[in-house]
């Protein structure tokens, strides 16, 4: 009967959250409803609420999570410091005398985007404002530009530091040594942020190479869906290299500084994130965008923002905790043990939820509240906690593309032109969303492309 009941406690929150109600509030809630209701049928021992302020002081004192408003604040301020509309004019620039030109910019330019925000929505709906009208104004297929702006835009999801990978390597460490304690490993090893951002690199930039090499299939077959730019509104010689010198090396420079001293062992995650918070800060300095009021603004989003991510992981903290009462992670341990396929069937069923999950959950919830419990099963089964993490990060970006309800989509419809119908963005994503799959199936078959960088890195 346990089992049953944290069965129904999750279709029960799955349920409140499609009718509206706040993602914080719908978990803690429907925890304590079910913990109560639970008790009064002896179904489950009260007891185990007691733990709940210990994994509140855990989340407060946890130094990992300082990262989030940091690297929080370097993505806001970077936003609304306009760093993108001087990389996108100066590679537009660069790469206009070529077909797809104009293409080639956007997906270097989101990945550029990605590395120094890593906020998804942020990127898709400045790339739209900015790229939209002068691609659809040079004569671009509106389905073509608006599957690139949506892709290129969420790869802040997979290429580091990437928000997803900070909660999802918390998430993952814990629920790695809370599977090899399961083994009876008492001495369990430990996995971190960094290895994620390392596991991550390689995949990330092979993404963004197949999406620029499916810009070039396209201006090479159907040259008339992405031509060049006219020869009037290009730069050359000097006067470009001032200008890409100007808008380029900036925000590499800080990406470099932010990943380089992350990977190398040289700062934590947190320590890091403050000098991507300090450098953001300097480089709307030199682009005049630095003021009290512009200062104002960026506090007030980061703590927004910041407030609805630990919120939700205090009630996600909670919904685990009474789900574990009623004997949930026995429950998902024996399901996924018993899937035809062994190891290869449980990866695929819960790939399969969190993929369908990511058209109504943000990654937030699904990192928060499915992967805690779903993990600690999987670890246990021999799976590589960093191979995992970077799994699940590439589908959650997946489904952040996927028609009729990805959210990228709606980040887009909600900026695009009232000519760009709603048809033209589901069809321009669907390749990008082939490639995105193949990159799933490359990584399911080749685990070294998440796994080699971190132990070259870590542990030779």
């Amino acid at each position: 009967m346990d089992g049953s009941l944290a069965l129904w406690m999750f279709g029960a929150v799955f349920i409140v959250l499609l009718i509206g109600y706040p993602v914080a509030a719908s978990l803690a809630g429907t925890a304590l409803i079910f913990a109560f209701a639970g008790n009064q049928l002896d179904a489950f021992d009260a007891a185990f609420l007691e733990a709940l302020p210990n994994r509140l002081f855990g989340i407060i004192s946890n130094e990992t999570l300082i990262a989030v408003p940091l690297f929080i604040f370097m993505g806001v301020m970077l936003e609304k410091s306009k760093v993108a509309d001087g990389l996108l004019e100066s590679m537009t620039k660069l790469f206009g005398s070529l077909r797809g030109g104009l293409g080639y910019s956007v997906i270097l330019v989101g990945m550029l985007m990605a590395a120094s925000t890593g906020i998804v929505g942020a990127t898709v709906v400045t790339m739209g404002l900015l790229s939209l009208p002068t691609m659809l104004k040079r004569q671009y297929d509106p389905a073509l530009a608006c599957g690139a702006i949506c892709a290129s835009g969420t790869l802040g999801q997979i290429i580091p530091p990437s928000i997803v990978l900070v909660l999802l390597g918390d998430v993952i460490s814990s629920a790695y040594q809370q599977a090899q304690l399961d083994m009876g490993i008492f001495s369990p090893e430990t996995v971190s942020v960094g290895d994620l951002f390392a596991g991550a690199l390689i995949p990330g930039v092979l993404l963004v190479i197949l999406y620029l090499l499916y810009m070039v299939t396209i201006a090479a077959l159907k040259p008339e869906k992405c031509p060049s730019i006219p020869r009037q509104d290009r730069s050359s010689g000097q006067a470009l290299f001032l200008e890409l010198s100007k808008n380029l090396l900036p925000p590499l420079g800080l990406i470099v500084a932010v990943l380089g001293s992350i990977i190398g062992g040289f700062a934590t995650p947190t320590e890091a994130a403050s000098v991507g918070a300090m450098g953001a800060m300097f480089l709307a300095y030199l682009k005049k965008q630095l003021n009290l009021t512009q200062l104002r603004n960026v506090a007030r989003s980061t703590t927004q923002i910041t407030s609805m991510v630990f919120f939700i992981l205090i009630g996600a903290s909670l919904f685990s905790l009474v789900f574990r009462g009623f004997g949930g992670d026995e429950l998902v341990e024996h399901l996924l043990s018993d899937l035809p396929g062994g190891v290869f069937g449980a990866v695929l069923i819960v790939m399969l939820m969190m993929f369908l999950l990511g058209f109504v959950l943000d990654f937030i919830e699904i990192t928060f509240v499915v992967v805690p419990i779903v993990a600690p099963t999987l670890l246990a089964m021999g799976l590589d906690p960093v191979w995992l993490g970077i799994m699940i990060a590439l589908n959650l970006q997946t489904s952040f593309l996927t028609p009729p309800f990805g959210f990228a989509l709606f980040y887009l419809r909600g900026v695009a032109p009232a000519s760009i119908k709603t048809s033209q963005i589901y069809k321009g994503v669907m390749p990008f969303i082939l490639i995105q799959l193949s990159l799933l199936g490359l990584l399911a078959a080749w685990p070294d492309l998440a796994t080699w960088l971190p132990s070259v890195i870590y542990k030779n």
